[in-house]
Order: structure tokens, then sequence, then C-alpha cells
């Protein structure tokens, strides 16, 4: 499999400064993208430390006699996936400690949402509201489901899906990195096929661009480079009031290309499915749950 991808961050319309930061590491077949939050470049300090963490753990462990599972080993999942979860929560160290030594950056955090590319799958990790979208045949599919506030009332159907596109709190994340001692990480793994295109963003897009809007701009099969410049120019038309980030990523030589269906119903359920995805909620041993008093703002 092969893959190739365009990334690009905007600071919007009504902010000074962009704390959001993304990577490109085709080579590697890596792809992050992080929401800093906690405003005065604080959030922009915990979203560059995420996305450098997750970059040195996933080279550092390339090799599978040199990778290391400080928080221990998941046999439920692939050896990608307990990469990159361990490496989130490396990352999630990294901003806690830069916290603990710099009093300046308390209440710092990030959202996070990652894919790693390995022969015929896409394993994807999040924390947050940044989101995964996988685009094929003709239709988007949200792979991610957010862990905000909004959500939690929308799973438990106390708001609907068009009142918590308006809520005032719609903006409250109910995990992120930075805000305890270990992070709950959504992992998501997905059979890929060739012509697949995932899209990885910060929710300054989705919060300005709703769902059926990304499709009509995947509809038009279109470049990587063009795609990716239109979503960021709708956001910034329709007000641009956070910072922007937008990776899409496209699959060639995919061996799982005749491959089967990724179903958004399953990849969205926090337990191990079975069928052509799977998602799971992964915790360090020993763990504790999120906190949900906490709320953070992305």
């Amino acid at each position: 499999m092969s893959v190739s991808a365009f990334g690009l961050t905007d600071v919007g319309r009504k902010r000074r400064h962009n704390e959001d930061a993304y990577l490109l590491d085709a080579e590697r077949g890596l792809f992050v993208v992080a929401d800093g939050m906690g405003g005065h470049a604080a959030g922009e300090v915990a979203s560059r430390i995420t996305v450098e963490s997750i970059q040195e753990y996933i080279a550092a462990t390339e090799e599978e006699h040199e990778s290391s599972w400080p928080f221990g080993f998941n046999s439920r999942v692939s050896l990608e996936g307990n990469r990159l979860t361990t490496a989130i929560e490396k990352a999630n160290e990294k901003v806690m400690r830069a916290v603990q030594n710099r009093p300046e950056l308390k209440g710092m955090g990030t959202t996070v949402v990652a894919a790693l590319f390995d022969v015929d799958r896409a394993t994807l990790v999040h924390v947050g509201d940044s989101r995964a979208y996988l685009f094929r045949d003709g239709e988007l599919r949200r792979l991610t489901d957010d862990h905000s506030w909004v959500q939690e009332q929308v799973n438990a159907g106390i708001l609907s899906e068009d009142e918590a596109k308006s809520h005032p709190l719609k903006n409250v994340v109910t995990r992120a990195l930075g805000g305890a001692a270990h992070v709950s990480v959504d992992l998501i793994e997905v059979p890929v096929r060739s012509g697949d295109r995932f899209l990885l963003c910060s929710d300054g897009l989705t919060g300005m661009v709703p769902d059926e809007d990304l499709f009509a701009r995947f509809k038009s099969e279109d470049g990587l480079e063009k795609t990716v410049r239109q979503l960021i120019d709708v956001a910034n038309d329709r007000g641009g009031v956070d910072n922007i980030t937008a990776i899409l990523v496209e699959v060639a030589d995919a061996a799982g290309k005749d491959g089967g269906h990724a179903g958004s119903e399953a990849v969205r359920r926090p337990v191990v499915t079975s069928g052509e995805s799977t998602a799971v909620n992964v915790e360090a041993p020993g763990a504790p749950s999120p906190d949900s008093d906490s709320e953070p703002q992305s």
C-alpha cells in the first residue's frame, strides 16, 4: 500500500495565534492533528509536544523488538494499535510534565486524532473532538465520536444533532491530553481499499462546515491540495471562529482494494466489534476513568 497526503493549518478569522499542530510523515504512514487549548500560546505548546512525541515514539518502535509497553500491551488490538495508544499516553505524560515544570502553562491541553497506515489497514486513535472521516464508494462516513459534553447528551437522547450544533457548550470536551495522569483513548482499525480518502481535522473545520458540506467537497474528486484548501476557505468564509487544520490522505495500491465496507455504526462503538472494522476504548491497565467533571474548552 502507498499513501499520499496534503495538510494545512490556518489561524482562522477570529484568533490571534494558531494553537493547532499537525504532522505529515508519509514515509511511516503517520498523520496527526492536535488542537491545543489554554490560550496565551499554552495550547500551542501542548499540541506541538503531542505531535512531536507521537512521531518520536512511532519512529522508535518501527522494529518490533525495539517496542516497549510502559502502559501494558493490549492483546485485543494490533501491534500498530498498541504503538499508537502508547504514543498518546506518552504524549500525555509529556504535556503533564511540561505543566509541572512551567506553572504558567497550567490549564493547557490538547485534543488529538492520529492515523497510522500499514500494509492494508488504517489504525486511528483520537481523544477529544478532533475528527476522522472516510470517503469511500461515494459516501462520507465519520469514524470518530466526539468526546464532548454535547455529544454525550446526543448519545443519551437528551439533545438532537441539530440542537448540539448550536448549543452554547458545544466546545466543552470531556477528554483531552493534559487533563489527568492517564488518558482514555478510542482506537479504530479499518481495512483500506485503493481510492480511500481519510480526513483528519480539528473542530475549527467541522464547527463551520457540517458533514453534508464536507461530503459535497469530496464528491468533486478534486486533488488533495485543492480539496483541503477549499475546506479551509469555506470554514473561513463562514466565520473562521477557531484555528482550522485538515489533513487529507489518499490510499493507493492497497492489498485490500476489494475488501469490505467500513460501516460507520460499527466503528463508532467503544467496544471490540466483529466485521471489517473495530473500535476499542483503550486505557492503561489500572488507569482510572476520565474525570467527567473536568470541562476543558477546545
